[in-house]
C-alpha cells in the first residue's frame, strides 16, 4: 500500500503528482522486466537446450528478486501451440497492478492535462480488462504477441516487403495498423511520463522535494526543514521523513513521509499566517502523544475521527485529526513550522519503543519517558538500536548480583526504584544512547554506562543509606552526650560546704543523661528491626541490615557508658583524680571523633558508584582509616586509664565502675571499626571480604 493513497484520502491531491510519477517510473522498470522474462520463457519453451538468460541486472534495476520470477523461464513448456506457464496467473496479476500504477499520473490528472489523459484512458482500460479476462496457465501465440510485441503496424510493413505488396496485403496491413500491444502501451506511457516529469521542474529546498511554489513559500519550507533536519539524525538509519511541498491556489502544502505504515501521514497547510495540520495514525495512543508534542506550539485540535478506508490499513480503522496554529507574524509562523518539523522524528518506531518500556514502568510511565526523551531532543531510536529492553535487563541482572543484590527475577524497575526514579533512569538511558551513537561510539559503551547509571540510581535511591544515617545520628547523639557529661563532670559532687543535699545535683544530671541515652538506644533498635524486616523481603537490604546490626552494638556500648556514669554519680566518685577524668574524657572524645568519621563515610558512600570521582573514593577510604586509627588510640587510652585508676582509686566499687566505663567506651570504638568494615564491603561490592 502506498502512502499516496493516505494523502489522497486527506484531499491533498496536489502533493501527489511527483510521488505518482516516481512510482510510475518504478512500475515501468518492473513491467519491462516482466515482459522480458515472458519472452525468455517462450524462447526456452521453443529451445530448452539453450542456456537460460540471466536477468540479475534487470531484477536489480527493478528492485525485485522474486524467486518465482527468476525461475519462470525454466518452468515454461509447449503444449500443442500454447505456451504453458505454471506461474502465469501471478504474472498476469503483477502486470495489471503495475499498469495501473504506471498510468495513474496520466489518467488521474488535473483539468489542464485532461486531453493527455484521454489519449491513454481507453487504451489502459482495454488492456486492464484484457488481462483480467486471462484464465489458466496457458498463452496462445496471439496472446503472447499481444503482450510482448514492440512493433507498430508501419514497422511490420517495412519488415515484410515495404511498398511492394498487393491490394489484399494493403487491406490486411490497414487492419494491423489499428492493433495495439501491452508492450507498446508501456512504451508510450513511459515517453509521456518523462515529458510530464520534465514539465514539473522540481527543485530541492533543504532536502524537501518542491515544485510550483512562490518565493515566499521557500522561506516557510526552509523553516519547516530547519526543524526537521535538526532532529532527523535521531532516526539513524531508519527510513522516512521525506518531505514534499507545492502550492495549491492560496495554500502552501507540505507532506512528510514519516516512514511507518500506510496511514501514518502528516500534511501541513499554510495559508496566510494560519497553519493547518492534518495527521492520521494507526495507533490512537501515538496520536495522543503527538498532540502532547505540539501543545507547546499552540496547537488547537478539532474532534478526532476514527476513519475507515478500504484502500488503507487493510480496511481497519485509524485515527485522523486536524490541528490549527494561529501565528502573530512571519517570525512566529516560521518558529511554529520549525517546531512542528522538529517533532516528527519522535513518531518513528514510537509504538515499538513504548512496548519495550512497558516491563519497567507500565503504560503511563512508558509514555512519560518517551515524552521527556522527546523534550530533551534525545528520542528513542538509539536506545532501540543498542538493544532496547535488553540493556536494562542486563543492568538489572548485574546490579542484582552485586553487593546491593537489588533485583530478583520478576522484579519491576519501578517497584524497586519507585515510579519517578525509574522513569528518570530510563530517560537518562535514552539520552545516553542517543549521545553515544551520534558521537560514533559503540553500543557496548552504552551497555556499560547503563549498568553504572543503574548502580548509581540504586545508591541515590538510598532508603538503605537513609536508615543507616538515621541510626548513626542516634549513635552520634549518644557519643556526644557521654563526652559532654564527662567534660562537665556530671559524676562529681559539688565542693564541700555547698550545703546539705547539694550532692544530688550531679546525680540528677547523670540520671537524666542515662534516661536520654536509653531512649536513643531503643529508637536505634527499632531501626535495626526495620532493616531486618526489609532484608527478608528484599535481598538488596541484607548487607545494609548487617551494617545496622553492627552499628547497634555501638549504641549499646554508649548507652552502657551513660548508665555507668549515672551509677558513679550515685556516691561512687571516691578517688576520681584529674588524671582519671582526663583519660576517660580522651576516650569519649576519641569515640566521638570516630563516630563523626563514620557518618562522613556514610554520606560519601551514598553517592559513591563505580563511576565516582577518584576524590570521592579517596575521601571515603580516608574516613574509614580514621575510624581504624581512633580504635587503636582507644586501645592505648584504655590501658592508660587503667593505670591511672589503679594509682588513684582505693574504693572497690568506684574502681570497678570506672574500669567498666572505660571498657564500654573502648568497646564502642571496636564496634565502630566493625561497622566501618561492613560499610566498605557494601561499597566495594564484596560482602564478606575485607579490603
Amino acid at each position: 500500500m502506498q502512502k499516496t493513497e493516505a494523502v489522497d484520502a486527506m484531499g491533498q491531491r496536489s502533493l501527489l503528482l511527483p510521488a505518482w510519477i516516481q512510482q510510475a517510473l518504478a512500475a515501468n522498470e518492473r513491467l519491462k522486466l516482466y515482459l522480458s522474462v515472458l519472452q525468455a520463457a517462450a524462447s526456452h519453451a521453443d529451445h530448452p537446450e539453450r542456456e537460460a538468460l540471466d536477468f540479475s541486472a534487470e531484477m536489480a534495476a527493478a528492485q525485485t528478486d522474486a524467486a518465482w520470477l527468476r525461475n519462470l523461464p525454466a518452468t515454461a513448456s509447449r503444449v500443442d501451440d500454447a505456451l504453458l506457464l505454471p506461474e502465469l496467473p501471478r504474472l498476469v496479476k503483477r502486470l495489471a497492478e503495475e499498469l495501473a500504477t504506471m498510468a495513474r499520473p496520466l489518467i488521474e490528472t488535473e483539468p489542464e492535462r485532461e486531453s493527455a489523459a484521454n489519449a491513454f484512458r481507453a487504451r489502459v482500460a482495454h488492456w486492464s480488462a484484457w488481462l483480467g479476462a486471462l484464465e489458466g496457465d496457458q498463452l496462445t501465440t496471439a496472446q503472447l504477441r499481444a503482450l510482448t510485441s514492440g512493433e507498430r503496424g508501419g514497422e511490420r510493413d517495412r519488415q515484410h516487403g515495404g511498398p511492394h505488396h498487393n491490394q489484399h496485403d494493403s487491406q490486411h496491413d490497414s487492419q494491423r495498423d489499428s492493433e495495439d500491444s501491452l508492450h507498446l502501451l508501456v512504451m508510450d506511457l513511459h515517453r509521456q511520463l518523462n515529458q510530464l516529469a520534465a514539465a514539473l521542474a522540481t527543485e530541492d529546498v533543504d532536502g524537501a522535494h518542491v515544485w510550483q511554489v512562490l518565493p515566499d513559500d521557500k522561506l516557510r519550507i526552509a523553516a519547516f526543514m530547519r526543524g526537521l533536519n535538526r532532529t532527523a539524525p535521531l532516526r539513524f538509519d531508519h527510513p522516512g521523513l521525506g518531505t514534499a511541498a507545492t502550492r495549491d491556489g492560496t495554500r502552501l502544502l507540505l507532506q512528510n513521509d514519516i516512514g511507518e505504515n500506510d496511514v501514518h501521514v502528516l500534511v501541513v497547510q499554510v495559508e496566510g499566517r494560519t497553519i493547518t495540520l492534518r495527521y492520521s495514525d494507526l495507533h490512537r495512543v501515538r496520536f495522543e502523544f503527538f498532540q502532547s508534542l505540539l501543545q507547546p506550539y499552540g496547537a488547537r485540535w478539532g474532534n478526532l475521527e476514527s476513519k475507515i478506508e478500504a484502500r488503507l490499513n487493510e480496511g481497519d480503522a485509524f485515527t485522523f485529526g486536524t490541528a490549527w496554529f494561529e501565528c502573530a507574524d512571519d517570525a512566529a509562523l516560521d518558529a511554529t513550522l520549525e517546531g512542528i518539523g522538529s517533532r516528527i522524528v519522535f513518531l518513528i518506531d514510537w509504538n515499538r519503543a513504548r512496548k519495550r518500556l512497558l516491563p519497567f514502568v507500565g503504560k503511563a510511565g512508558a509514555i512519560a519517558v518517551l515524552k521527556e526523551a522527546a523534550r530533551l531532543d534525545a528520542g528513542h531510536m538509539a536506545w532501540l538500536k543498542c538493544g532496547g529492553e535488553a540493556l536494562v535487563y542486563a543492568a538489572m541482572q548485574d546490579v542484582g548480583q552485586g553487593a546491593f543484590r537489588t533485583f530478583r527475577i520478576g522484579d519491576r524497575l519501578d517497584t524497586v526504584l519507585g515510579d519517578e526514579d525509574a522513569q528518570a533512569f530510563l530517560v537518562e538511558v535514552l539520552r545516553l544512547a542517543s549521545a553515544a551513537l551520534l558521537a560514533g561510539q559503540p553500543a557496548a559503551l552504552v551497555a556499560d554506562e547503563t549498568r553504572l547509571l543503574l548502580a548509581r540510581s540504586v545508591r541515590h535511591r538510598s532508603e538503605e543509606f537513609e536508615l543507616l544515617e538515621e541510626h548513626a545520628a542516634y549513635c552520634h547523639a549518644l557519643a556526644q552526650a557521654v563526652s559532654d557529661g564527662l567534660e562537665h563532670d556530671v559524676m562529681q559532687p559539688v565542693a564541700s560546704g555547698a550545703g546539705a543535699g547539694s550532692s544530688s545535683a550531679p546525680a540528677s544530671a547523670a540520671q537524666d543523661l542515662a534516661a536520654r541515652a536509653k531512649r536513643w538506644e531503643r529508637q536505634a533498635d527499632h531501626l535495626v528491626m526495620r532493616a531486618r524486616e526489609e532484608a527478608q523481603r528484599q535481598p538488596r537490604w541484607q548487607p545494609f541490615a548487617r551494617v545496622a546490626e553492627l552499628s547497634d552494638d555501638i549504641a549499646d556500648a554508649l548507652e552502657e557508658a551513660a548508665f555507668l556514669m549515672s551509677l558513679i554519680a550515685d556516691g561512687h566518685q571516691q578517688g576520681f583524680t584529674g588524671d582519671v577524668r582526663e583519660t576517660l574524657l580522651q576516650l569519649a572524645r576519641t569515640v566521638l571523633s570516630a563516630m563523626q568519621e563514620h557518618i562522613k563515610a556514610l554520606a560519601i558512600a551514598r553517592d559513591l558508584g563505580s563511576g565516582a570521582d577518584m576524590t570521592d573514593s579517596d575521601a571515603f577510604l580516608a574516613a574509614t582509616w580514621n575510624v581504624l586509627r581512633s580504635e587503636r588510640q582507644c586501645d592505648e587510652l584504655l590501658r592508660h586509664a587503667r593505670r591511672a585508676m589503679l594509682a588513684s582509686l582505693r574504693d572497690a566499687p568506684a574502681l570497678m565502675l570506672a574500669n567498666d566505663l572505660a571498657q564500654a567506651l573502648e568497646l564502642a570504638s571496636d564496634r565502630l571499626l566493625a561497622a566501618g568494615y561492613a560499610l566498605r564491603d557494601v561499597v566495594f561490592g564484596q560482602t564478606g571480604e575485607r579490603r
